[in-house]
């Protein structure tokens, strides 16, 4: 998948929806195939995981072109190169490290870089990012990502860190093209298909509200 149709994706779907720590290649199948029947189809596996690129790999067999699937908690090039590699359609960081940046791009994968402060998003665009992560902005609030869009209306901006229903329905009504989701939606790899579904539904509703 490339640069632009990943971008679409996440656009499109408003969710990304993110496993952390105890998500090997058959828990992201069950999670993924739940999501999947919700309308959830954007998903990004991390690398302090259990076995992330063996799942990222099984997710993408699966589902095919039906659903994004990237990594996330991409901290050195070494790293990017070796997801890119395994097939990543995208590469996000919780950081901005220009070097991780200008390595995935050279690649012409989709880059989501983090940032946390105005300066660190307009480095990371004037790169040619074309997706910039605001993290940890569910800690920082509402009325943070408000102030600091106001300014900088013509990036695009994704959500995470700490973001829930509500939160999500907020930062979409303000401005984010999409939000990232991790234990809220999936939890720690022990819920059921029900709990899934019903967190995938409000979530799926709070993101539609919000587009409203």
């Amino acid at each position: 998948m490339d640069r632009n149709t990943a971008l679409k994706a996440i656009q499109s779907s408003g969710i990304v929806a993110g496993m952390r720590g105890a998500f090997p290649p058959d828990v992201a199948l069950h999670v993924a195939d739940v999501l999947m029947n919700e309308g959830i189809s954007v998903f990004e596996l991390m690398m302090n995981s259990e076995a992330p690129i063996a799942a990222m790999r099984a997710v993408k067999a699966e589902f095919g072109a039906e659903a994004c699937v990237g990594m996330g908690t991409v901290l050195d090039v070494d790293t990017a190169r070796s997801v890119i590699d395994a097939g990543a359609d995208f590469v996000v960081s919780p950081a901005f490290q220009p070097d991780v940046v200008s390595a995935v791009m050279a690649r012409g994968v989709l880059m989501g870089p983090g940032a946390a402060t105005p300066s660190e998003a307009v480095a990371a665009w004037g790169m040619g990012a074309p997706l910039i992560k605001l993290f940890p902005i569910g800690a920082l609030g509402i009325d943070y990502f408000t102030a600091l869009f106001g300014p900088l209306k013509h990036m695009t901006f994704m959500c995470n860190g700490a973001v829930n229903d509500h939160n999500a329905r907020e930062f979409i009504r303000a401005g984010a093209v999409a939000c990232g989701m991790g234990a809220w939606l999936v939890g720690d790899g022990t819920w059921s298909k029900s709990k899934l579904r019903s967190r995938a539904r409000i979530l799926v509703n709070a993101v539609g509200s919000g587009r409203e």
